[in-house]
């Protein structure tokens, strides 16, 4: 007779299954693993469209000074550009929104990722200013859809622990990306001609047409979300997520115009360095092209860890701690970065790195952020517009800087991005800390 005691059950094996399984999810990759394998899938697919999504936003800033020479323009010119693509980013973001909401995550995923890279091979091909400026501006459409519907896929295969790490991992992809356009960048100027080599840089904007095969195959929108959105007949309305409360009844309005506002402050900053740092460092401090990649590879692997670390804190400090602290940090950054001496280069380059680590820091969250803010029928609609918005009207800043720098330099017109974060920070009071809410 065995004296083997039989397997228990009940209450204390559940205990300790839920145990294993938690432990399960420890540790560095703990939350990739939690993800399961669909939802690996899909951060891949988001990972892989952001990152792309980005190289093909900074073959622009980077090729800016040629494009100025080719095309006889002036700073304020260039700084249309930026402006153009992000404020038509706003309107590819909120369709894009709403097509994740009605037709499904992936499928509207595929369409940005189409969108920017047969707009930005167009850019290749532009005979004048005013065509390049139209092309750029229908780039946009698909670059404003992107990152808003990848991260929501990914966010509703995620866990309320993991989220803001999972997520942050997902917005590190941008750092990845500009990383890649700055070799590119560095590797097509050394050897070709700058009249044609900016146009080379826009055609290897067709790299991300590879992704889609991928993404028809391979990745699907998670389940238990796919059954709640589809159960509501308001999914994709624009109308629910302005519809104040009333009778008791909280509404999204509130949310919707403060979430734009605090998406505003943010990416107006953000967008301020990222267009004008490049320009800076080649007109002003007067580095060579390898020069400037070499001080850019400072700043983007600074933003690479920014986006992890801000990831991991979003999730133990708190979306609205982590936003708050990187705001602060990130202003400050910006005044100490264009008030450093001529001759002093090796500062420039040390600075670099806190520079760029604050300001992708704070963009860790939004991706979890603003996916709890909303209920899964109108999430795609909410993030799609807020964050879409806020890059419109953050792309003021760019060209403010740029008719600035005419009378003040571009170092001096700089500091303007430090009001962003403030306007960031004042957002904020307004808004609920979501750490810890399901997402169905």
């Amino acid at each position: 007779m065995s004296t083997t005691p039989p397997p228990r059950s009940g209450p204390r094996a559940d205990v300790r299954s839920a145990g294993d399984e938690r432990a399960g999810e420890d540790g560095p990759f703990g939350w990739l693993r939690a993800l399961g394998p669909r939802g690996r899938r899909a951060f891949a697919g988001a990972f892989g469209g952001y990152a792309l999504d980005s190289y093909d936003y900074f073959t622009l800033p980077l090729s800016m000074v040629a494009l100025a020479a080719y095309f006889g323009l002036d700073s304020g010119q260039t700084g249309l550009f930026t402006t153009v693509t992000l404020v038509v980013s706003a309107v590819g973001g909120a369709v894009a929104g709403v097509v994740a909401d009605r037709v499904g995550r992936v499928r509207a995923l595929m369409i940005t990722v189409i969108t920017y890279a047969v707009f930005t091979v167009a850019c290749g091909f532009a005979p004048t200013y005013e065509t390049l400026l139209v092309f750029r501006a229908l780039q946009g459409l698909g670059f404003g859809g992107e990152w808003a519907v990848g991260a929501i896929l990914v966010a509703e295969y995620a866990s309320a622990r993991h989220r803001g790490r999972t997520l942050g991992a997902v917005q590190s992809s941008w750092a990845v990306g500009w990383g890649l356009a700055a070799v590119v960048y560095t590797l097509v100027f050394s050897f070709v001609g700058e009249d044609l080599a900016w146009r080379v840089m826009f055609w290897t904007g067709a790299l991300p047409a590879l992704l889609v095969v991928w993404l028809r195959r391979r990745v699907h929108d998670a389940p238990t979300a796919t059954a709640a959105r589809e159960q509501d007949p308001g999914r994709g309305s624009f109308a629910a997520v302005f519809r104040p409360g009333r009778d008791g009844v909280p509404g999204l309005l509130r949310t919707t115009l403060l979430a734009s506002l605090l998406s505003t402050g943010v990416q107006g900053g953000y967008y301020t360095l990222a267009t004008w740092v490049p320009t800076y460092l080649k007109s002003e401090r007067g580095l060579s092209v390898v020069g400037t990649g070499g001080y850019l590879a400072f700043l983007i692997s600074g933003a690479f860890l920014g986006y992890l670390t801000g990831g991991v804190l979003t999730d133990r400090l708190g979306r609205r701690n982590n936003i708050w602290l990187f705001a602060l940090l990130s202003a400050l950054c910006i005044l100490a970065y264009a008030n450093i001496p001529h001759g002093a280069d090796t500062l420039l380059l040390v600075l670099g790195f806190p520079l760029g680590f604050c300001m992708s820091a704070i963009f860790s969250g939004f991706g979890s952020y603003l996916s709890e803010l909303y209920p899964t029928a109108v999430r795609g609609t909410g993030q799609g517009f807020t964050y879409n918005t806020g890059r419109a009207v953050g792309a003021v800043f760019p060209t403010v800087v740029g008719f600035l720098a005419d009378s003040w330099g571009v170092g001096g017109a700089l500091v303007f991005g430090a009001l962003g974060y403030g306007v960031a920070a004042l957002a904020l009071l307004g808004l609920p800390e979501t750490r810890g809410r399901e997402l169905a």
